[in-house]
């Protein structure tokens, strides 16, 4: 395959008759799809420019048609062998692009489907897409896409191993360039090189590298601060091959670990094993939490709770490696079932106890047998 060629026009084929099988289920004649990972999913645009808006028409029978600025119509030529585009100016409406494409369809009083629950779709271009068409019947499709991206082809599976090599080089140039008086950025800096020279593309979402002024800030990332003796050392980062994602974590410590450590590392990395085992197809996710809850109150920390032990990964583009507007995690309460085909990125967070801090993740992979482990860079303390 080339570059353009990320998958054969009949898995594309496949996944578009799946979809519109969801469509004739909620009795839709087309469907606007939005969410820029659910649009590569269906034609495999894969560029930079989903900042301004994108809507991929879907229609029960036909070619489908994506409103896309004018000046990407290059790009589309290049990459998109299954959709026709119907490209807007700067000086155009996307929203009016959008209505009119879809009168020329035959949707002027359709049934259809908008995604409410999507990032790239602003509250100001769905009003008056819905605006435009007041003979439309319209419904939520949210989630119509999504569901179908969470099970894994073989060719998806493949990118994301590949994603996992790419991940791995990341984090050991991270943890091999973590020293005394070297800053956050330089260790960043040995992670970027580490995963071009790898063969990865850019993340969907940038790695994370924190120290102790910012430890607990969750989605921060590198500074300036240089480490210094006893500082810890979040590291959580992922590799990324035709935009899929292969999700790793790993804790260090610069030149020595508290007093205690070794006490929550044990516990940390016992809870992410209990997980692994867990995981099987037909298993609920609120189960696999409890399995993650049940070994860290066995320690003496049940104060201490997360609000998931995991969640569903696969294609991102920026902002995230989840994937879109939607997480589907490994949570309390959540009912839905674990299949085969199934990607997720596993944690096990210890960060805040007050018996000490510690942390791992990898991306895992549910198989028929259980689960297979992706990312292979050993979860004990490293000290750096």
């Amino acid at each position: 395959m080339d570059d353009y060629t990320i998958f054969p026009l009949e898995e594309y084929e496949a996944r578009l008759q799946n979809v519109r099988r969801s469509m004739e289920k909620n009795d839709l004649d087309a469907c606007l799809v939005s969410v820029p990972e659910n649009i590569y999913y269906l034609i495999g645009l894969t560029y930079q420019g989903y900042f301004v808006p994108h809507i991929l028409i879907v229609p029960q029978e036909g070619e489908m048609h994506l409103v896309l600025r004018a000046m990407e119509s290059k790009t589309f030529e290049v990459q998109i062998k299954n959709a026709r585009v119907a490209g807007y100016t700067d000086n155009e409406d996307p929203a009016k692009v959008t209505s009119e494409t879809l009168t020329q369809m035959g949707f002027g009083s359709g049934k259809l489907g908008i995604e409410k629950n999507s990032m790239f779709l602003p509250p100001i271009l769905a009003e008056k897409i819905l605006g435009n068409l007041p003979n439309a019947h319209w419904s939520d499709s949210s989630g119509l896409v999504d569901k179908h991206r969470i099970i894994k082809s073989p060719r998806e599976i493949e990118y994301t191993r590949q994603a996992a090599r790419v991940t791995e080089a990341m984090m050991q140039a991270a943890i091999d360039a973590a020293a005394e008086g070297v800053s956050e950025e330089e260790v960043t800096c040995e992670s970027y090189r580490a995963m071009i020279s790898a063969g990865g593309e850019n993340p969907g979402f940038t790695p994370l590298v924190r120290s102790t002024p910012t430890l607990e800030q969750e989605h921060t990332s590198w500074g300036h601060y240089k480490l210094t003796k006893g500082d810890p050392l979040f590291l959580e980062m992922s590799g990324c091959v035709r935009r899929y994602h292969a999700p790793m974590g790993r804790f260090l410590f610069i030149g020595e670990a508290p007093q205690g450590t070794e006490y929550v590392e044990k516990v940390c990395i016992e809870a992410f094993g209990d997980v692994v085992k867990a995981i099987r197809p037909g298993i609920k996710a609120a189960d696999v939490y409890e399995v993650w809850q049940s070994r860290v109150d066995s320690a003496d920390l049940s104060h201490y709770q997360r609000h998931h032990c995991g969640y569903v990964t696969g294609i991102g583009f920026p902002p995230s490696w989840v994937g879109g507007s939607m997480v589907v995690g490994l949570r309390q309460n959540n009912e839905f079932t674990l299949q085969s085909g199934m990607v997720f990125h596993l944690m096990s967070w210890l960060i805040g106890t007050v018996k000490g801090d510690y942390f791992v993740s990898d991306t895992g992979l549910v198989t028929e047998n259980g689960c297979e482990v992706l990312t292979k860079i050993p979860r004990q303390i490293h000290i750096a």
